[in-house]
């Protein structure tokens, strides 16, 4: 009896725990278990030729929010191409209401309720022993077709996290994708709008074995590790141990990414986190409201005050990358209740702030109260809310408007300076992005795919209509964020013309040949190669600094020393 295990992903760079972590925990049957990977981006039929090559006799596909429209497409054809396939499904998408999944999909046998570790294995020990069907009814955590109808055998006991088997074998296979870890499951809270709540059984890993576990990534110098904890710094002793054991491992390559909740972090935490190398570790924190009668609603206790003092705390060591999420649809949370929130949070300068939609999710306790808060929610897949008490689906509308500027000219980080400067002619930070994207919609814009030099070009565009006196300053800041990140071919349209500094431009390298004082490291390199590995700007205003003060500046940008959080190139002004 031959079982594929099969995981669709949102991106190539993804993996699967799940998959992976079944499989391992099966290890006396593992020869007779098989795995595939693949994305939402590939094409059906190169999905179905592979399943159909491979002619599983049982298939069991990893269900999510993200892929569940995906795969109920792909079952119903491998159906009909493999009649006698056996197929299983599980994750949470199917988790929480499986008699009428099933009821909706006749092509699948049979559920996987909740973590699946034990209960794959003794499916898995069912059909590769050729068990009769009789013992399918003894296995917990499952939801199947029985001889007399569906039968649901309900939610399996947990398993003590130390049982679990490394699930990564080979990991020069994962040179190029992100590996996810957990060394917790289950939440101490009750966030009503996330399904993390209904498991309230939180337990963790024993950290001498997330050690020995931690030490197989940092030994083969992974990329990035993320987390799935769902609050990693919710045991104080469990977090201290891990971050102290990963800075002292430390392999100058390895990004671990956490979920943590700020208001949790202590003092210990707190300094021992300023003192790790830029880029080691990296925090994602949801904040979700700054409106104290919405986080009481979704429950929620943390007062805004404490994060955001935890949060500056963090960030004046200039070492850590810091992700805040925001989610705009929250019962009692208005228009302008969310754009405070934004602005309260934007205040902190994350290097990311996701502005994020309510998602009512099967399961969850919002999900219960959607009737009480007048919340409608899409049909399909990922449910996102489409108006509230509190919102309109206008306001939903330019809320979405102001996600898609953010995302392009502050996550992006190729505006920085630029976007930095330009905030403070208006009110606020909301005001700009929401101005910025309704201009977007007057143009014509937002329905376009645009390069990075023309979203340049359309900022400037907007800050012309608007009528600003500082536009040649903003030009100027934009060469100044366009160069940070890379030594463009090209010069923009806009930017002035190197032909009158040519001469001084070259002797400067000349110079740094003979006598470096600015470009260390390049030693072996001519000065006609260190001026192409480099590059140097004369601005004419004071963009280094971002004030608007004219003068001669002459910045070089060196890209072999980049900030690890930013990845911009080491700007500094010198001599000429």
């Amino acid at each position: 009896m031959d079982i594929l295990l099969a995981a669709v992903n949102a991106k190539y760079i993804h993996t699967n725990l799940a998959v992976y972590s079944l499989r391992a925990y099966c290890r006396e049957f593992s020869q007779r278990i098989s795995l595939r990977e693949y994305t939402i981006n590939q094409e059906k039929d190169q999905i179905l030729k592979d399943i159909y090559h491979r002619a599983p006799e049982v298939l069991c596909f990893s269900c999510y929010i993200w892929n569940i429209s995906y795969v109920k497409e792909l079952i119903r054809d491998i159906r009909k191409i493999l009649p006698d396939t056996i197929i299983w499904t599980g994750g949470p998408e199917v988790s929480y209401d499986p008699e009428n999944f099933l009821k909706e999909m006749p092509e699948v046998f049979g559920v996987m309720l909740g973590e699946g570790e034990e209960t794959f294995r003794r499916l898995a020990e069912h059909y590769v022993k050729q068990k009769e069907e009789e013992g399918l009814y003894k296995i917990p955590g499952i939801c199947f077709r029985g001889k007399e109808g569906t039968v649901n055998s309900g939610f399996p006991e947990v398993l003590d996290m130390d049982r679990l088997v490394f699930p990564y074998e080979d990991l020069s296979s994962f040179s190029h994708k992100i590996l996810y870890y957990e060394s917790s499951r289950g939440c101490p809270f009750s966030c009503s709008y996330c399904l993390s709540s209904v498991d309230k059984k939180l337990r963790f890993k024993s950290l001498d074995l997330v050690k020995k576990e931690l030490k197989v990534f940092l030994e083969a110098k992974v990329p990035q590790v993320k987390f799935v904890d769902r609050t990693f710094n919710c045991r104080e002793r469990h977090a201290l141990e891990i971050w102290q054991y990963i800075q002292d491992h430390d392999n100058g390559v390895t990004n671990f990414h956490f979920e943590i909740g700020a208001d949790l972090l202590t003092e210990k935490e707190i300094a021992l986190i300023r003192t790790m190398r830029p880029g080691l570790i990296q925090l994602e924190i949801g904040v979700q409201s700054t409106n104290e009668k919405t986080l009481k609603e979704i429950r929620r206790y943390a007062s805004f005050e404490k994060i955001a003092a935890k949060v500056q705390a963090v960030h004046e060591g200039g070492n850590i990358h810091q992700h805040l999420d925001l989610i705009a649809g929250l019962p009692w949370e208005d228009y302008t209740s969310f754009a405070r929130s934004f602005n309260q949070v934007y205040a902190l300068a994350p290097q990311q702030l996701q502005l994020g939609f309510l998602k009512v999710l099967k399961g969850s306790y919002m999900h219960e109260k959607a009737g009480d808060y007048g919340c409608l929610y899409k049909d399909k897949e990922p449910y996102e809310v489409l108006k509230t008490r509190w919102l309109s689906y206008g306001d939903i509308i330019r809320l979405k408007s102001v996600e898609e500027m953010v995302e392009i000219y502050y996550n992006s980080g190729q505006f920085s300076h630029t976007v930095e400067a330009v905030v403070r002619e208006f009110p606020d930070a909301f005001t700009f992005y929401e101005a910025l994207g309704a201009f977007y919609e007057e143009k014509g814009y937002d329905t376009l795919s645009h390069s990075r030099i023309r979203r340049y070009e359309i900022l400037l565009e907007f800050l012309e209509e608007r009528g600003t006196d500082s536009l040649e300053f903003y030009k100027e800041l934009m060469i100044f964020d366009l160069y940070a990140r890379e030594n463009m071919k090209t010069r923009p349209s806009w930017a002035a013309k190197r032909d009158p500094y040519k001469e001084k431009i070259q002797a400067f390298y000349e110079g740094e040949k003979e006598n470096p004082r600015y470009l260390t490291g390049y030693e072996k390199f001519t000065s006609r190669q260190m001026e192409k590995m480099t590059h140097l700007e004369i601005f004419t205003w004071d963009v280094l600094e971002g004030k608007k003060e004219q003068g001669f500046y002459p910045v070089l940008f060196d890209y072999q020393k980049r900030d690890p959080l930013t990845n911009d190139g080491l700007a500094c002004q010198v001599e000429l």
